[in-house]
């Protein structure tokens, strides 16, 4: 038997994240923790990590959803993964603490990754700002041997962020480059943008015009000149019917998911199975985790066998993150077998019960 106890913490940025729908300099989550009766000792650690101006399942009571949703899988000693598909930051955080539980072991599934023998190919990260610092982080990233890179655009004028491309292009001709429109471009202007990055072989474009336009999309999808992802378009798609209809109805090249998102690992993988089915390609990313659900998304992206270069940061970006062995060796994730495994990695933060 199990009790569950849940840790608020707030992850503190070291340098502002610019996105299109502004700058991150906080991030709220949630540790869920899973505890023996017989065996304090035993226990399994999840995260809920919503981000509130995306995530389907936040709101203002959000704590108070998340201690409910505890209790009930306390009494059931199981998560009700039909009962969370519409909370899927939340089961998300739940079914990983159970998974960690049931291990009893951060190497949450077996795999070369958890074993600590393969790394997991990674794209780097070059956020929103002005030209300059987009430049400076493109050639930081670069310097560290990155062989695929990831740029936000929508911060500045689109033909700065063109010169910026190429600039990175003419450099290193063999990398792959991906860029992030976040839903930025309007449905009349996204087919010109697209002709005009095509040239610079770009491996593709992540949600070039906002979620929910499923005939526009489509129709970009059918005559577009680069890949396009779908990413933000997933969003509050939960029941298996709904997620074939998206597919099938705008036909896009990939779709990326995260599963505090995107349903969780039980609701990514039934997309995963639709998109084989379907011929669409995806990957895997995750969506500002601290260490505790990176290291849940890793291991079990790690299992999929998709060769494509993940969105897998390390948590990097926090002044307070928690301790886990993950790190970055040229491009890739690994997990370190033999690295400090914390104990007890939260009880810095204290035990709090919302």
């Amino acid at each position: 038997m199990f009790t569950t106890e849940i840790i608020p913490h707030t992850l503190r940025f070291k340098q502002p994240a610019g996105t299109s729908r502004g700058v991150y300099r906080e991030h709220r989550v949630w540790y869920v923790l899973f505890r023996n009766n017989n065996d304090p000792s035993h226990m399994g650690i999840g995260e809920c990590a919503p981000l509130p101006d995306l995530s389907c399942d936040y709101d203002d009571n959000y704590a108070e959803t998340l201690s409910r949703f505890c209790r009930i899988t306390e009494e059931q000693q199981q998560v009700e993964t039909e009962l969370l598909r519409r909370y899927p930051s939340i089961l998300f955080g739940l079914e990983t603490a159970l998974r960690h539980y049931l291990q009893h072991s951060w190497q949450l599934w077996n795999s070369p990754f958890s074993r600590g023998e393969e790394g997991i190919p990674i794209n780097g990260l070059i956020w929103m700002g002005s030209f300059d610092r987009m430049k400076q982080q493109a050639k930081n990233l670069l310097e560290k041997g990155f062989r695929c890179i990831k740029l936000k655009i929508g911060a500045i004028d689109f033909d700065q962020e063109l010169e910026l491309l190429r600039y990175i292009r003419i450099s290193h001709p063999s990398l792959t480059l991906r860029v992030d429109a976040n839903g930025g471009f309007a449905p009349q202007e996204a087919g010109e943008k697209l002709q005009r990055l095509a040239p610079l072989k770009i491996h593709s474009i992540e949600q070039p015009i906002r979620a929910g336009q499923w005939e526009e999309m489509a129709r970009l999808c059918n005559a577009t000149p680069l890949p396009i992802a779908l990413d933000e378009e997933l969003i509050g798609i939960h029941y298996p019917d709904e997620k074939r209809r998206l597919l099938e109805t705008i036909q896009p090249q990939y779709i990326i998911l995260k599963p505090s998102l995107h349903g969780g690992i039980s609701g990514c993988n039934e997309w995963i199975a639709l998109a084989r089915k379907l011929g669409i390609g995806w990957w895997i990313t995750s969506a500002l985790e601290s260490n505790i659900g990176l290291n849940s998304i890793a291991q079990w992206c790690a299992t999929l066998g998709n060769p494509l270069p993940q969105g897998l940061g390390t948590g990097s970006l926090y002044l307070n993150n928690l301790p886990l062995p993950l790190e970055i060796r040229d491009d890739s994730l690994w997990f370190k077998t033999s690295g400090n495994f914390p104990d007890k990695p939260l009880q810095k933060y204290g035990k709090h019960n919302d």
